[in-house]
C-alpha cells in the first residue's frame, strides 16, 4: 500500500463519527402518489385518501422506499484514496410511517471504515448511517449504507 493510500485511510479513520449538516424536507401528498406510481406500487395506502383514512394509519402514508427521495448533505470528510466506486448495499429499519405534511430531517454519520484485500488489490469499505427524523423528534427510519472504493 502506498504512503498516499495509507495517509488517506488514516484521515478517513479519524473522521469516523463525523456527521453531515441536517437537511429538512417537506412531505407532500402528491409527491407520495407520484413516487408510488413511478415504482409501480398500486397500494391504496399511497394514493387513495378515502381508503387510507379507514386503515389503521388513518390516512395516506409513503412507501418505505420513498425516503430515497430525501438525500442527506455530503459528509465533510476526505475523499477515498481510490477512484472506482461501487454501492455495497443498504440495510433499512422502519419505525414510524411517513405522512403528508411531515417534515423529515436527514443526517448522515460516517460509522466505519475498513480496508480489505480483493482480487484487484485493496478495497475500502465505508459505512454511513443515515437517520430520518420527523417534526416530532421521532426517528422514522435508519439506513446503513456501504460504499466500496478500489
Amino acid at each position: 500500500m502506498t504512503t498516499q493510500v495509507q495517509s488517506a485511510l488514516e484521515a478517513l479513520r479519524k473522521a469516523v463519527g463525523t456527521q453531515s449538516e441536517p437537511v429538512t424536507y417537506e412531505v407532500e401528498g402528491g409527491h407520495i402518489r407520484r413516487f408510488a406510481e413511478a415504482i409501480g406500487d398500486p397500494n391504496p395506502l399511497y394514493n387513495d385518501e378515502a381508503l387510507a383514512r379507514r386503515s389503521r394509519y388513518g390516512g395516506l402514508i409513503a412507501p418505505p422506499t420513498f425516503l430515497r427521495a430525501f438525500p442527506p448533505k455530503s459528509l465533510p470528510i476526505p475523499d477515498p484514496p481510490f477512484t472506482r466506486r461501487l454501492d455495497g448495499g443498504s440495510d433499512w429499519e422502519y419505525f414510524e410511517p411517513v405522512r403528508p405534511g411531515d417534515r423529515i430531517t436527514v443526517v448522515q454519520r460516517l460509522a466505519d471504515v475498513r480496508l480489505r484485500e480483493g482480487r484487484l488489490g485493496p478495497m475500502l469499505f465505508t459505512t454511513r448511517e443515515i437517520t430520518y427524523t420527523n417534526q416530532f423528534g421521532q426517528v422514522v427510519a435508519t439506513q446503513r449504507a456501504t460504499g466500496i472504493s478500489y
